[in-house]
């Protein structure tokens, strides 16, 4: 064997493995910074700062990703208005929005499902759906042609009907109220009579305190509690019969995403899950202390609404959503889907939570 040929021939070998590995290894060490915007203004708990929070998620990112991946976050007004992260990140003006999928409804009507559905799934369900019975792929395709790639990013758990400056005694009460409520519980709402108004979260006290409202839903008693909506209305209603929870949803530029490595795309996933999952606690662990101070201390008339009145809303919810799915095949695919599984969740969750709630918890 000529030796000097075949270290010659193994090192031209290894030059061309070496050649070919660069630039996977160039691109796996990669640094990237990005922004993100937000349709939650500066502060705000959950939606903007606290555990779970954005910002909560791209400091995690950052860290876990050793600085490969750095995101700067911009809350509501601190870059663009509000309600205009999705057209940001589908230009690529930005490459992340956090916000919620209802407040797109205008754009993309089947996007309301992906925040939450009316007398729908509650937290374990919803998460249950994107995760395992095909509602991720379902949302993927529905922003695809929109260049946005979206995931969920947290949870507040069921929410409060809503505050109401006169009490909610029958159906008829509806009629002619001026009420601030997002998403598919509006379209509900409006069939009712309710004048259904659109309000970033910082714009509802000053409303409601004015009157220029008459009611407004927003997240539940720790975070309303915040925005003072107690001293603009004292009757507080729950059920949570329009968000048996509701998402926060992360949607990212498609281009922007695809230029990441795997690994930080991993990422990315993960801080995502976990910050679902650890909004949605911060919430559990925070409401209890402040619905007691909202009805001991502050005067708040707290319940639920009449049974006449949620019996009528689930009525009218039914015919909605067939009505939005009888109008639009893409509503139709998401809403088939969701139905679908939420019959077989519920048989379980009739089984499980439902009984532990009534049976067992109830005695403690």
């Amino acid at each position: 064997m000529d030796r000097r040929g075949f270290l010659g021939a193994g090192l031209a070998g290894t030059a061309a493995v070496a050649t070919i590995a660069a630039p996977h290894v160039a691109r796996a060490q990669q640094s990237f910074s990005w922004k993100m915007t937000n349709a939650y203004g500066p502060g705000a708990p959950f939606y903007v700062t606290g555990p779970g929070s954005p910002t909560y998620f791209c400091d995690l990112v950052g860290k876990m990703s050793g600085g490969r991946l750095t995101i700067q976050h911009f809350a509501a007004g601190e870059l663009i208005p509000a309600l205009e992260g999705f057209d940001a990140v589908s230009s690529g003006t930005v490459e992340m929005n956090a916000a919620n999928s209802y407040f797109w409804a205008g754009k993309v009507p089947a996007a309301q499902f992906f925040t939450c559905v009316p007398f729908g799934l509650n937290f374990q369900g919803q998460n249950a759906w994107i995760y395992h019975g095909g509602g991720l792929a379902l949302w993927e395709e529905l922003y695809a042609p929109f260049n946005l790639v979206p995931m969920p990013l947290g949870n507040t758990g069921v929410q409060m009907s809503g505050w109401f400056r006169k009490p909610i005694e029958k159906v008829e009460d509806f009629k002619g109220l001026k009420m601030r409520i997002p998403g598919l519980a509006g379209k509900v709402y409006a069939q009712l009579g309710v004048d259904v108004k659109l309000l970033p979260g910082g714009e509802i006290f000053p409303a409601l305190e004015r009157g220029v409202i008459d009611a407004a839903e927003f997240v539940g008693p720790y975070q309303d509690r915040r925005l003072g909506l107690q001293k603009a209305a004292k009757y507080y209603y729950t059920t949570g019969w329009h968000e048996p929870n509701n998402v926060t949803e992360l949607v990212i530029n498609k281009a922007a995403w695809e230029s990441l490595p795997d690994d930080l795309k991993e990422i990315v996933r993960a801080a995502a899950m976990a910050c679902n999952v650890l909004s949605h606690t911060w919430c559990e662990a925070v409401n209890g202390e402040a619905m007691t101070d909202l009805v001991k201390n502050q005067g708040v008339i707290a319940g639920p609404l009449p049974a006449d009145v949620v019996a009528k809303l689930r009525e009218v919810t039914k015919t909605t959503l067939d009505g939005m799915a009888a109008a639009d095949p893409k509503v139709k695919k998401v809403y088939d889907s969701f139905s679908k599984f939420a019959a077989e969740h519920s048989q379980w969750a009739g089984l499980s939570e439902a009984v532990y709630q009534t049976q067992i918890r109830k005695g403690s």
